[in-house]
């Protein structure tokens, strides 16, 4: 019962905050701007109430000019914190990649038309302050990442309690955002994980070639400079690259363990320049390599669906 009244709970704040929120790449409209007093704010609005009645009760100017001035004051405040967010235009920029059990940088950027000061950014707890200026202000969130998987972004929120404190201004942006998290890496046994760069190495002589600017001189066959007086250097032939496949079956453990197994073997792979392909039940990744293969491989471990048919294990 409690958790059907939380998630109802929930989607009637998620419907209250999609009529409030504003759209991104859109100035931020004036109709979408809240204005929320802070405790600071509502305590000088009580001091402004307790000059004004000292005044009235004792006939005091002083008290009379206190309190208006200290109106006037919060009024400016609160027109200058409105106008230092209106007209703000929010863009994201995605992470590159990210893995399970980590943290996201998702950049954030902020144009408007004029210089704009302390704006705070929130987005499902990282926190981040920006200014803009000269039409531009950016900076980067740590989103935590605790699953792999396809994790749609929370709305981001923007706000500013320049130039006093009095109040905050507050502006819900709803976007669409996904981001694809990939499996966190964990290595095997020694003796498995270490198959990813064997015979790479440049180990078999294949002759001479002229001398070229830049050639190591550990490679230069000096022998032959001194019967012949021409610099030459001694060339290698590198043995044929690994082609292999990574399989899913072949892994132990749970489902999300060898999918983890698989980042790793993937990561390995690459960094060895191997040419690899993967297997997953119902994906067949063919082989290759270089930095498109790694995308691939690894987008194709973090779409992997969490359930399976029976009879997979």
């Amino acid at each position: 019962m409690a958790t059907v009244g939380s998630s109802h709970r929930e989607r009637l704040r998620h419907w209250w905050l999609r009529r409030l929120a504003a759209s991104m790449e859109h100035p931020l409209p004036q109709r979408r701007l809240f204005l929320i007093p802070t405790r600071f704010g509502l305590g000088w609005a009580v001091l402004v109430v307790v000059l004004l009645l000292f005044g009235i009760n004792y006939q005091n100017s002083l008290a009379y000019g206190l309190a208006f001035w200290l109106f006037s004051v919060g009024v400016v405040v609160l027109l200058r914190g409105w106008l230092n967010l209106l007209g703000v235009t929010p863009g994201l920029r995605l992470p590159r990649e990210a893995f399970a059990g980590s943290e996201a940088p998702l950049g954030v950027v902020l144009r408007a038309r004029r210089d704009r000061t302390a704006l705070e950014l929130r987005c499902d707890g990282a926190r981040g302050w920006v200014d803009v200026v000269d039409g531009l202000g950016e900076t980067e969130l740590a989103l935590p990442t605790p699953r792999r998987g396809v994790q749609p972004l929370p709305w981001l929120r923007v706000e500013t309690r320049w130039p006093l404190g009095l109040v905050r201004v507050v502006a819900w942006v709803r976007h669409d955002g996904e981001l694809l998290v990939w499996p966190r890496p964990v290595e095997e046994d020694e003796s498995v994980a270490r198959q990813g760069g064997v015979g790479l190495e440049a180990v078999d002589f294949a002759g001479l070639r002229r001398f070229q600017l830049g050639d190591s001189p550990g490679r230069v066959a000096w022998k032959q400079w001194s019967r012949t007086g021409v610099l030459a250097t001694k060339a290698f032939s590198v043995p044929p690259r690994q082609q292999l496949w990574l399989d899913y079956e072949a892994c132990r453990g749970d489902p999300e363990r060898r999918l983890s197994v698989l980042c790793a073997r993937v990561l390995a792979h690459h960094r060895a320049g191997d040419r690899y392909g993967l297997r997953l039940p119902g994906v067949t990744l063919a082989q290759g390599e270089g930095d498109a293969q790694r995308r691939r491989a690894l987008d194709a471990l973090a779409r992997f669906p969490a359930t399976r048919p029976p009879g997979v294990a």
